[in-house]
């Protein structure tokens, strides 16, 4: 057993009956090959929760600041993070991230930035554009769904991966994709709210 897979045994025995988590569409989530999974960002635990729901590893970028703290670096890093540099085109992180689709495993996003102060679904940074059109990876829509709070029924929702190559054909911006994206993740809430 990886330090991975314990951490999420860990964790998932803890929050899925806390929260009564629910994951609906699991089935949606390609087998195999890179995915570019791309989530609405309502609270802290989000990716906590996006992952522990996944049927796959998700990697995810987490802010460098949290790779300096003792102990809690190390735990990160050995839960398939990578730093990044916020406020700035932080190119070694875009490299990790494309790397990590490239190679076939799963890239968690949150295209928002930071938490949504309101819960309602804010406007996506290019980022997620910007990785959807530079690999080969399929987009896989994400919703949390529901109040973090003790034994109230949160739900992870995953939509149908998105095929991106007529996008990328099409010679779409970055930002057109990033808004295509949000409006997937959108409906997602629209429909199981």
């Amino acid at each position: 057993m990886t330090f991975y897979d314990f951490a999420k045994s860990v964790v998932y025995g803890v929050f899925k009956p806390w929260y009564r988590i629910e994951a609906i569409g699991v089935e949606n989530f390609p087998k195999e090959g890179g995915v570019l999974l791309c989530s609405n960002h309502i609270h802290n635990f989000d990716p906590l929760v996006v992952g522990i729901m996944a049927p796959r590893p998700v990697h995810y970028m987490a802010k460098e600041e949290i790779f300096r703290v003792p102990v809690l670096g190390n735990v990160v890093r050995k839960c398939n993070a990578f730093p990044v540099k916020r406020g700035f085109g932080d190119r070694e992180a875009l490299r990790s991230g494309l790397k990590v689709l490239k190679e076939g495993n799963v890239f968690g996003l949150f295209p928002e930035g930071t938490r949504s102060k309101t819960g309602e679904l804010g406007k996506g940074l290019s980022g997620a554009g910007f990785f959807a059109l530079r690999s080969e990876a399929f987009v896989l829509p994400c919703a949390v769904i529901g109040p973090y709070k003790s034994f109230s029924k949160l739900k992870v929702v995953y939509g149908k991966p998105i095929d991106m190559s007529e996008m990328r054909a099409a010679k779409a911006s970055a930002d057109e994709v990033t808004k295509f994206i949000m409006s997937e993740i959108q409906k997602l809430i629209n429909a199981h709210q």
